[in-house]
């Protein structure tokens, strides 16, 4: 391939990701960063902010498609929508002043009729922005995306670690499609090489609609633990946003727009990605099993590292 491709948020869950697999098949690869940090080998290079729209012209020459993965969440609660909406406007305007012919984001599921959290809208709104512009967007809607190092994962995994005995809002009863990480970077990437999905939305999810307390439950059997969860209804997601903040290791910044945004079902209402691009969709069970194969497998690596 000798399209220049730029990658932002390459050094995110997802984006490091996907640095790796596109360099793995030969991608001609830039990434977009704020400041110095290790890449994998082959990667360009270019410091920028999105918010800072004169650092974009750099990132942008030459480039043929961009992967926007970016999001304000962890710069603080407050206003990221805003931020969010501004870096993608930057964004915008700075890949059409270049010429960018496609773009290929991944944001979030979620009924645009319903009562969506703030994380939710925001992530709809970011695709109504890049989807106005000239260039073809190519919108992945993606419900929970799970895998070692993601938000998800590490929710999930503190809750059933820390307390063998949940008191938890409603939420837990919302109907989600959880999608292993390592399938997002397959959709992500067979993107890039199908014309097809040029200018299309479409939803990714994994093989099985779960509840979240379906989750909770079936990773605390995988880890071999007993898991009681008792369902109250004054306990509203917002106020279990707060408990979950101390429990979790996750930004509270991170958490509690993701906890507010359970109570929306996010499952996918469109499969025609499925026919465009057929592969094994990971079941639930065996991503967590990856993920956590993955977290202790790092966790080894940290403690060698300090020895």
């Amino acid at each position: 391939m000798n399209r220049k491709i730029l990658l932002t948020g390459a050094s995110g869950f997802i984006g490091s990701r996907l640095a790796r697999a596109l360099l793995q098949e030969g991608t001609s690869l830039r990434c977009l960063l704020r400041r110095p940090l290790p890449l994998p080998e082959g990667a360009e290079t270019v410091i920028g902010d999105l918010l800072k729209p004169e650092t974009l012209p750099a990132a942008m020459e030459g480039i043929d498609t961009a992967y926007y993965l970016v999001h304000s969440m962890a710069g603080g609660r407050s206003g990221f929508e805003v931020r969010d909406r501004a870096a993608a406007v930057n964004f915008t305007r700075a890949a059409t002043s270049a010429g960018v012919r496609r773009v290929i984001y991944l944001g979030g599921l979620g009924d645009a009729d319903g009562e969506l959290s703030e994380h939710l809208k925001s992530r709809l709104e970011i695709g109504g922005i890049l989807g106005s512009a000239n260039f073809a967007t190519t919108f992945l809607r993606a419900a929970v995306i799970f895998g070692s190092g993601g938000s998800s994962f590490e929710i999930i995994h503190s809750l059933v670690k820390h307390l063998p005995i949940m008191i938890t809002p409603r939420w837990v009863s919302t109907r989600c499609q959880p999608i292993a990480v390592d399938d997002v970077i397959s959709y992500l990437v067979g993107c890039l090489h199908d014309e097809r999905t040029a200018g299309n939305t479409f939803d990714i999810g994994g093989p099985e609609i779960l509840t979240y307390r379906d989750m909770m439950e079936r990773f605390a059997a995988v880890e071999g633990r007993r898991l009681f969860i008792i369902p109250v209804p004054v306990l509203t997601p917002k106020l279990s946003s707060y408990w979950i903040g101390f429990i979790t290791p996750v930004k509270p910044s991170i958490a509690m727009p993701l906890i507010e945004g359970l109570s929306n079902e996010v499952i996918c209402r469109d499969n025609r990605i499925r026919e465009l691009l057929p592969f094994r969709l990971t079941p639930y069970n065996e991503a967590v099993k990856i993920a956590l194969a993955e977290e202790y497998g790092n966790l080894k690596a940290a403690e060698l590292t300090t020895k």
